[in-house]
C-alpha cells in the first residue's frame, strides 16, 4: 500500500516538471532572459565604477591624473651656471666649460639606420691607439689592451671600454681634433661624452689658493660640481647658484616635444668672484718658484706678494703644485716624484718662523719703551733658567741692539724679551699670533705659542717655540709696512651677481699694535740687514739696484712632533725672508719660505731668486716700466 502511493506521489512530481518545461523554445527563452538581466547588471556596474573615476580620479590609492601627466608630460633640472673666478683686473681664472671623455664601442650589433657598421674594427686597432696617444696623451699599449678585450671576469660579454684617466677631462679642441683624424681615416666606433667641467686656462696659477672642482657625486661624472680646495670650496655656495625646473609635453616615445617647455623655476647662476690676484705678478711668480723648484728642491716652497696698504694678496704660489684642469700633481705618477700637497699651507699649515719673528720683538721692544739702538750686549750664548741659548754664529763680540737686528742675534733678542718682561706675550697678541686671521679660507688654523716656562718664552723671542702660518706672518708685516695699522690679509675684491649689485670688500684694518713712529724706525733698522755690510745677514743678497729696501732672514730648526725633538740634518731647516720695498713708501711686502732645501745649492740664494725676481718686477710695473725679469 505504501509502496504504491510512493509511486503516484513520484509521478505527480514529474508531470509538474514536465509542465514547467514546456519546450525547447521555452528553454532558450529562459536563458535569454537570465544573459540580459546579467548584462544589464554588469554595465550598471560599470557605469558606476566610471562616474566614480571621473568624479574621484583615482584608482584605488592610484592618481589618474598624475599617470596621465607622467606619461606625457616630463620634466627637468635647468643646471645653474657656476660663477666664473677673475684676477683683479677682469681676467679669466677659472670658469664653466664642458668637458669629453673618450668610449668604444666593440659590440658588432652596433648598427646604424641604414646598416653602416659603427663599432670599432679590429683592423683599426693600430691607427687608433696612434691618434689617441697623438691627441689625447693615451698610451697606445692601453688603447690596444682596451680594444682587444671580448669578456670581462664575470664572463660576459663587453660592449665598451674607456681609456683610463688620461681618455677623460678632455676639451672641446682635443675633442674635434681627434674626431678630425678618424674621420679622415674613415674609423668608427670611437665616441665621447660629455660632462659638466670647470676651465682653468692658466693652468698652474695659485692653483692651492684658487682651488678646483670635482663631480658632488664620486660615482656620477654628470653630477653637479663642488668646490674642493681654496676660493672655489670656502665660497662654494656663491659660486654654484641654484639649479631651476622645468615642465614640457613628450611624446608617444617620450621625447620632449619642441615649444611645449615651460620653466617652473627659474635658475640662478652662481655669483662672479674677482680675487685681489694680479695675474700679470702671477704668472712671473709662477716661473720662479717653477725655476727654483727644480734646482732647490725643496720639500715645501711658499712666495707671496702682498700691497701692505689694504693688505690686498697680489699673488701666492707654493709647491708642491698642481693643475686645476688636469689634476696633474695631485698624485704620484712616479715613485719618486714629491709627494703632492693638498693643503694650502698660506693657512693650514704652520712652522716655527726663526730670525723673521725678530722683527716683531724689535717693533715690541721699541713700542713699549725698551729698545736703545746704541745699547750693547755681549752676543754669543746668554742661561735661562736650565738652558743656554746661542747665536747662530756662537758671537760677534759687543753688538748694539741695533745690530742685533741686521745680525740676526738670538741672544740680543732674549735681552730684549726680559727687558719687556709681561708686556711680550701682550705683543705677540696684538700682533695676531695664535690666533685666526679670518682670512675666510677654509681650514686656516691659528698655530701655537709656547709659554709654559721662562725658557720657551725667551725662545719664542727669536722664533722658536713659536708656531705660525705665513698669513700670519703677513697680517704682522703689513702693521710694520703701513705705518702702524695692521691689515687682513685680503684674497676677494668683490663678487658680482648678473643684474645685481656688486659686493665689494673693503681693506679691513685688524689693529694697531704700533705707532707709526715705530713702524717706520723698524723699517729703518730692517734696511740694515741689506745695507750693513759687517753685520746684515742679507747684504749682498737682498739689495736691489736703485731701490731701498728693508728685510729680514730667517732660519729656522724644524721640531718634529713623532721623535719629539729638533731635527738635526745639515739642511733640515725652514730659510725665509720678508722683504718690504721700497723703504720710505712701501708698495710690497714679499714673504719666501722654503723648507728643506737640497744642500746642492744655497739657501738664500735660492730664495733670493724668487724674492728679488718677484719684487723687481713689481716695482718696475709700479714704476711703468716694462719689466726685463733679469
Amino acid at each position: 500500500m505504501n509502496k504504491e502511493k510512493l509511486i503516484i506521489k513520484l509521478k505527480k512530481i514529474k508531470a509538474k516538471i514536465d509542465k514547467k518545461n514546456l519546450s525547447p523554445a521555452g528553454n532558450r527563452k529562459k536563458v535569454g532572459v537570465i544573459l540580459f538581466a546579467a548584462s544589464i547588471a554588469v554595465f550598471l556596474i560599470f557605469a558606476i565604477r566610471f562616474s566614480y573615476l571621473i568624479t574621484v580620479g583615482k584608482v584605488a590609492s592610484e592618481s589618474l591624473s598624475e599617470k596621465k601627466q607622467a606619461l606625457y608630460q616630463g620634466s627637468s633640472v635647468v643646471k645653474a651656471k657656476r660663477g666664473t673666478i677673475y684676477d683683479r683686473n677682469g681676467q679669466v681664472i677659472a670658469k664653466d666649460a664642458t668637458s669629453y671623455s673618450l668610449y668604444a664601442e666593440l659590440d658588432e650589433e652596433f648598427i646604424g639606420l641604414n646598416g653602416k657598421e659603427l663599432f670599432v674594427h679590429e683592423k683599426d686597432h693600430g691607427r687608433i691607439a696612434e691618434i689617441l696617444n697623438k691627441y689625447a696623451g693615451v698610451e697606445k699599449e692601453l688603447t690596444l689592451k682596451q680594444l682587444s678585450q671580448t669578456t670581462n671576469e664575470a664572463g660576459d660579454k663587453i660592449k665598451s671600454v674607456e681609456f683610463g684617466a688620461a681618455g677623460k677631462n678632455l676639451s672641446l679642441e682635443t675633442k674635434l681634433n681627434i674626431e678630425a683624424a678618424l674621420e679622415k681615416a674613415k674609423i668608427t666606433g670611437i665616441y665621447f661624452m660629455e660632462h659638466p667641467a670647470r676651465m682653468y686656462p692658466n693652468g698652474v696659477f695659485s692653483s692651492h689658493l684658487i682651488g678646483y672642482v670635482a663631480p658632488s657625486d664620486k660615482k656620477n661624472e654628470d653630477s653637479a660640481l663642488t668646490g674642493v680646495m681654496g676660493i672655489e670650496a670656502a665660497y662654494d655656495d656663491l659660486l654654484k647658484g641654484k639649479d631651476g625646473l622645468k615642465y614640457y609635453q613628450r611624446d608617444v616615445n617620450g621625447n620632449e616635444i619642441p615649444g611645449t617647455a615651460v620653466i617652473d623655476k627659474e635658475a640662478e647662476d652662481g655669483q662672479d668672484i674677482y680675487t685681489t690676484i694680479d695675474s700679470n705678478l702671477q704668472f712671473r711668480l709662477e716661473e720662479l718658484m717653477d725655476e727654483v723648484a727644480k734646482e732647490a728642491e725643496p720639500v715645501e716652497a711658499t712666495a707671496t706678494v702682498v700691497d701692505p696698504a689694504t693688505g690686498e694678496v697680489l699673488a701666492a704660489s707654493q709647491r708642491p703644485t698642481f693643475n686645476p684642469e688636469t689634476k696633474e700633481g695631485l698624485t704620484k705618477e712616479k715613485k719618486d716624484d714629491p709627494e703632492p700637497t693638498w693643503q694650502n699651507l698660506l693657512v693650514q699649515s704652520s712652522f716655527e718662523p726663526g730670525s723673521t719673528m725678530k722683527v716683531f720683538t724689535v717693533a715690541a721692544a721699541v713700542e713699549s719703551g725698551n729698545f736703545n739702538e746704541h745699547a750693547t750686549f755681549q752676543s754669543g750664548s746668554i742661561d735661562v733658567g736650565d738652558a743656554t741659548i746661542n747665536d747662530w754664529d756662537f758671537g760677534s763680540g759687543m753688538l748694539t741692539f741695533r745690530q742685533a737686528l741686521a745680525h740676526s742675534s738670538n741672544v740680543g733678542m732674549v735681552h730684549l724679551e726680559q727687558k719687556m718682561g709681561e708686556q711680550w706675550p701682550k705683543f705677540l697678541n696684538k700682533f695676531g699670533f695664535g690666533q685666526t686671521t679670518n682670512s675666510g679660507l677654509g681650514g686656516e688654523i691659528t698655530g701655537s705659542i709656547q709659554d709654559s716656562t721662562i725658557v720657551d718664552t725667551a725662545m719664542t723671542s727669536f722664533g722658536q717655540a713659536i708656531s705660525v702660518t705665513p698669513v700670519q706672518m703677513l697680517q704682522g708685516f703689513t702693521a710694520i709696512a703701513n705705518g702702524g695699522e695692521m691689515m687682513r690679509p685680503q684674497f676677494i675684491k668683490k663678487t658680482t651677481r648678473q643684474g645685481g649689485k656688486d659686493n665689494v670688500l673693503k681693506p679691513t684694518v685688524v689693529g694697531t699694535p704700533i705707532e707709526a713712529t715705530t713702524a717706520n724706525a723698524v723699517l729703518t733698522y730692517m734696511g740694515d740687514v741689506v745695507n750693513d755690510a759687517n753685520y746684515g745677514t742679507g747684504y749682498g743678497v737682498y739689495d736691489i739696484e736703485g731701490v731701498n729696501v728693508s728685510a729680514k732672514t730667517g732660519t729656522a730648526q724644524i721640531f718634529d712632533e713623532k721623535q719629539g725633538k729638533y731635527l738635526s740634518g745639515a739642511r733640515d731647516y725652514v730659510y725665509s725672508v720678508v722683504q718690504i720695498a721700497p723703504t720710505e713708501d712701501p708698495k710690497y711686502i714679499v714673504y719666501v719660505t722654503m723648507k728643506q732645501p737640497s744642500d746642492k745649492v744655497g739657501p738664500d740664494q735660492m730664495i733670493a731668486k724668487i724674492s728679488n725676481g718677484i719684487l723687481k718686477h713689481a716695482l718696475q710695473i709700479e714704476a711703468g716700466d716694462t719689466p726685463s725679469d733679469n
